[in-house]
């Protein structure tokens, strides 16, 4: 399903989206020669980054405008604390991760960024500013999933990474960047005007550079 809004934001910051969607990291996760232990160091900093996501989704139900609105958030909310943490913990259970680990684990200073910045354009703003600082994640993972499955040099066989791929690029997931898609084009229908879209377009792609840096933080093992 096209996006007139998310296609515009994306065009808009083409350089920072490449930059985040053609990351080393990406690169060397549909390759299959990312070190493990940084996969792991990812993985534990994500199980804290999907904690402050949901946070993001309880106030996306506050900034609201009406039911559907906040209905929708709702729904993110419940399926991040009771679906996507549950499928985290059991995915990072197979690569040797408990939850009481990654609940011990500090915070990396790219997962703060990103997690606070995201926070503090839907506290400043409004529900489509916070919609925007969200989109690079929500539907960024799906769109860096779906080309890596369609690519043909992606290694398949004997790849630890190809089930996170897969993950991503599956149909329940591509379903949620797909509603995310919707409901920025809902919102616009509302709340965008030509004066308003640079400054959608400057959330939008600081959220991609803050998703390299998350992207970095992995690759680099750091806090």
């Amino acid at each position: 399903m096209a996006s007139p809004l998310f296609e515009r934001l994306r065009d808009a910051a083409a350089a920072d989206w490449s930059a985040y969607t053609g990351h080393r990291f990406v690169r060397e996760l549909g390759a299959g020669t990312l070190p493990e232990a940084c996969f792991r160091h990812y993985l534990k900093q994500d199980y804290l980054f999907l904690i402050h996501f949901a946070r993001a989704y309880a106030l996306a139900v506050y900034k609201g405008d009406d039911l559907g609105d906040m209905r929708a958030a709702a729904r993110a909310l419940d399926g991040i604390l009771n679906t996507e943490m549950k499928l985290h913990v059991e995915f990072c259970a197979g690569w040797g991760l408990s939850e009481a680990q990654m609940a011990a684990e500090p915070e990396a200073r790219g997962t703060m960024a990103y997690t606070r910045y995201v926070l503090e354009r839907g506290m400043a703003g409004d529900l489509l500013d916070l919609q925007v600082a969200l989109a690079p994640c929500v539907i960024g993972y799906g769109e860096i999933a779906k080309a890596l499955a369609a690519d043909p040099q992606m290694r398949r066989s004997g790849n630890p990474f190809e089930p996170w791929i897969a993950m991503y690029a599956g149909a329940d997931y591509q379903a949620v960047a797909e509603g995310a898609k919707a409901q920025l084009d809902r919102l616009a229908a509302r709340r965008l005007t030509e004066a308003r879209f640079p400054k959608l377009v400057e959330t939008f792609a600081q959220a991609c550079r803050l998703e390299a840096d998350f992207w970095q933080m992995g690759l680099d093992g750091s806090l």
